[in-house]
């Protein structure tokens, strides 16, 4: 005959765990790697936004560098220039500065 006689393949009874194990090295990895550090960063900037306080030097997410002047819950007051203040959301500021870098500028 042309055709040959096609066999069906034997199955195992108990699964095999080493065909997840490449599944949970590459989750570890990308846990250690990328999860586990934005935690670390997104924790460290809710401490500083917590802690910003009147005569603080700050950037916001927009890039305006300002003197904060007056601090509420969800906004701050940001003077920006000599008797210009501006009110942004807390949320917004990205960086405190060092003191004096303002007048560096």
């Amino acid at each position: 005959m042309l055709i040959s006689t096609a066999y069906a393949a034997s199955t195992s009874a108990a699964p095999d765990w080493t065909s997840f194990l490449p599944l949970i090295v590459i989750f570890v990895l990308f846990w250690f790697m990328l999860i586990r550090p934005q935690m670390k960063q997104a924790k460290e900037q809710r401490k500083m936004i917590e802690a910003l306080q009147k005569g603080d030097e700050v950037t916001t997410a927009g890039g305006i560098v300002g003197k904060i002047t007056k601090v509420g819950d969800a906004f701050v007051g940001l003077e920006i220039a000599p008797e210009i203040v501006i009110t942004v959301q807390k949320h917004t500021v990205q960086t405190l500065l060092p003191k004096g870098t303002i007048k560096s500028l």
